[in-house]
């Protein structure tokens, strides 16, 4: 990224909204390990992010406690802006997990610090409630970064799966939040578990 080609504005806290904005550009190649739909490439995390944020704008109904969707959707969209530093870090992967939580406060450390701080200390603290997933925001918000990479999994054949030997149990362990805070999605969730473990694209 051309940084060094920034024309300051003589405004300290615009510089900063500024520079800010096209760091997080960089989300754009941070892969994950999801396939695009039509299985040309796998997605990024901006695309990732764009996607559950839209989803959370519609799916609201199904939710077991009041949720408020401006919030959801907040967090939708910077729960993985820390990716940008600590890259992202698959699900199912035992060892990147190990180090996960202290590699990504170091990378929301070095984030956040570039915006103003009152807006830098707000999308911290979305972050920090989006991974905690206490609240029916996060929990909501959590539902939609869980349930868009599994409906791709179903719609490219179990490709992440397959590549990585889930198991049902990892998955099962996965959405729970959803079978707890959208038991009607749930359902359909575990119908496709089954399909899945039918077609090979699971361990059972």
């Amino acid at each position: 990224m051309a940084i060094d080609d920034f024309l300051c504005s003589n405004n300290l806290r615009l510089d900063q909204q500024l520079k800010f904005t096209a760091q997080i550009d960089k989300m754009t190649g941070v892969l994950r390990r999801t396939l695009l739909l039509d299985e040309s490439r796998r997605e990024n995390d901006a695309e990732h992010s764009w996607h559950i944020a839209v989803m959370a704008l519609y799916f609201k109904e199904y939710c077991v406690a009041p949720v408020n969707v401006e919030r959801a959707v907040k967090m939708c969209l910077v729960h993985d802006l820390i990716e940008i530093y600590a890259g992202d870090t698959f699900a199912y992967d035992p060892v990147g997990n190990k180090d996960k939580a202290e590699r990504e406060t170091a990378a929301a450390d070095k984030l956040f610090a570039q915006l103003p701080q009152e807006q830098g200390s707000e999308l911290r603290a979305l972050w920090e409630e989006f991974d905690a997933m206490q609240t029916n925001d996060a929990k909501y918000a959590a539902c939609m970064d869980r349930l868009q990479p599994f409906l791709h999994n179903t719609l490219t054949k179990g490709h992440t799966w397959i590549g990585t030997g889930t198991c049902r149990a990892n998955v099962e362990k996965r959405m729970a939040v959803i079978r707890e805070f959208m038991p009607e999605v749930y359902k359909w969730v575990v119908k496709n578990i089954d399909n899945a473990i039918e077609q090979g694209w699971l361990k059972a």
